[in-house]
C-alpha cells in the first residue's frame, strides 16, 4: 500500500515543527530537548551560591570580586528523547479501508520524522494480534528513517489487535525518557486502559491518536445490509450480521459512539494523557499544524 502523502513536499513542510515534552526528561545527553535540570551546554541559565563539594571550575570569579561570595555559573541541559510509535495493524484499520490505513501510516511517519529531526531515538512498534513487532530497531537519523518508511508502507492490515498485551509486553519502553504514541481506531475488545496506565506508571508522556473514517463517524447506511467485520476469521463468523438499518439504529449508533469518545476523553484527561480523534477526511497537515499543536505535542 503506497502512501501518496509520503513525499519530499510532505516532509519539507514538517521541518519547521518540533516535538514538545511536557514533563522533565530522564533521557540521554546530546539531544535538543531543554529540561529543568542544569547541565553542560554553553547556554547560560542562572547563578547559585557555592556549596561544599561543588566543582570549583564553575565559580564565577568576577562575581566573587564584587560580592566576596562564591557563585557558580549554571548552564542549560539538553536531552535526547526516546519516541515510541505503536501502530495498530488490525483489520479495522486498513483491510476494508485503505485510506484509513494510509492515513494512520502518514501520521506515524510525520511524528517519526519530527523525532529524528530533533536527534531523538525512534522505534516503530507494529501491533498485530497480542504482540508488537519492531522490525527496524532503534532509528537514529533521517537516512535510517527513510529506509524504514520504504518498508512500513508495505505492511498489511489484518486480524485483530490486543492493545493492552502489545504495549505492556513491549520490553523497549523506557522509564521517564520520552513520548509514546498509540495510533489506532480503538475499536477493540482489549483493555486499552491498562495500556495507558502502564505507560503512565513508566512515566512516559502519552498521546492516543484515534483515526476514524467518515463512515464510522457518521454512517449513511440504509435498508438491508450485510455487515462484515474486517477482523472476522471468515464469513461465517458470528461478528458478521445481516440486518435492516433504520433511523433509530443510526441514532443509537451515534449515541453509543459519542459515549465511547467521551469515555476515552475523560479517562485520558484524568491521567494527563493526550487524546485526539481525527477523521480521514481531514487533511493530515491540518491535524499536524492544528490539533497536535493545540494538544501541546508539537510546536
Amino acid at each position: 500500500m503506497k502512501i501518496t502523502q509520503l513525499n519530499d513536499a510532505f516532509f519539507s513542510r514538517l521541518e519547521t515543527l518540533s516535538l514538545n515534552l511536557k514533563s522533565n526528561l530522564a533521557g540521554y545527553f546530546g539531544g535538543k530537548h531543554l529540561v529543568k535540570t542544569y547541565g553542560q551546554t554553553v547556554e547560560f541559565a542562572d547563578f547559585r551560591e557555592y556549596q561544599l563539594g561543588d566543582d570549583i571550575r564553575r565559580i564565577d570569579w568576577n562575581l566573587f570580586s564584587r560580592f566576596e561570595k562564591y557563585f557558580l555559573r549554571l548552564f542549560t541541559d539538553e536531552r535526547q528523547m526516546q519516541v515510541q510509535i505503536f501502530l495498530d495493524l488490525s483489520g479495522s484499520m486498513g483491510k476494508a479501508d485503505e485510506k484509513k490505513g494510509g492515513y494512520a501510516v502518514a501520521a506515524a511517519a510525520a511524528l517519526g520524522f519530527l523525532a529524528v529531526q530533533d536527534m531523538d531515538k525512534l522505534t516503530f512498534q507494529l501491533m498485530r494480534g497480542s504482540v508488537s513487532e519492531n522490525p527496524f530497531g532503534t532509528i537514529v537519523g533521517k537516512n535510517a528513517f527513510f529506509r524504514a518508511m520504504s518498508s512500513i508502507q508495505e505492511m498489511e492490515f489484518d486480524e485483530d489487535t490486543d492493545i493492552e498485551s502489545c504495549v505492556v509486553n513491549c520490553r523497549e519502553t523506557g522509564d521517564g525518557n520520552g513520548l509514546t504514541v498509540i495510533i489506532s481506531d480503538f475499536f477493540t475488545e482489549s483493555n486499552w486502559k491498562k495500556a495507558v496506565d502502564y505507560l503512565c506508571y513508566k512515566k512516559r508522556q502519552v498521546l492516543l491518536l484515534q483515526v476514524l473514517s467518515p463512515e464510522e463517524l457518521d454512517p449513511s447506511y440504509d435498508g438491508r445490509v450485510h455487515l462484515i467485520d474486517a477482523e472476522a476469521a471468515d464469513l461465517n463468523d458470528p461478528k458478521n450480521m445481516r440486518m435492516r438499518i433504520n433511523t433509530a439504529m443510526l441514532n443509537a449508533y451515534q449515541e453509543a459512539l459519542q459515549d465511547y469518545l467521551a469515555e476515552l476523553k475523560d479517562y485520558t484527561a484524568k491521567r494527563g494523557v493526550g487524546f485526539i480523534t481525527v477523521s480521514t477526511a481531514t487533511p493530515i497537515e491540518r491535524v499536524l499544524f492544528g490539533e497536535l499543536m493545540k494538544a501541546g505535542i508539537m510546536s
